[in-house]
């Protein structure tokens, strides 16, 4: 069976997607950007920045499906230019600190021109 997760939490999908489903004992998040989750507008205009913005944005996705960032098994990070991948890294090691699987990629654009997306998969206990 499969469930969608919808929180406040986080940006609303600004397109034909959801913000995570839960399959069994799996939650798939969307990939997210540094949107703000009231007004939509990207914060930050550094990778530090939106880097921490995604990651509360991923929080408020893995507290609604009621998982932690310590859930986490595997993320997904998308970043436009490998050259912010330290700073990215010092904000992603503050909240993933299991660990968990990760793929890193450079990509040539992201949505809104963002620094920055990262999706995840978490265990449900």
């Amino acid at each position: 069976m499969m469930k969608k997760i919808s929180t406040e939490n986080a940006p609303k999908a600004i397109g034909p997607y959801s913000q995570g489903i839960v399959m069994d004992k799996i939650l798939l998040t969307s990939g997210q950007i540094p949107a703000d989750p009231d007004t939509g507008a990207i914060v930050g205009s550094d990778i530090t920045e939106q880097a921490e913005q995604v990651m509360k944005n991923l929080g408020g996705i893995l507290e609604a499906a009621g998982v932690t960032y310590e859930d986490t098994v595997k993320t997904t990070c998308f970043l436009a230019n490998m050259e912010d991948f330290a700073a990215f890294n010092a904000v992603y090691e503050k909240y993933f600190t299991g660990k968990p699987a990760r793929s890193c990629v450079a990509v040539k654009t992201l949505p809104k021109n963002v620094l920055c997306e990262v999706e995840a998969i978490a265990y449900l206990k």
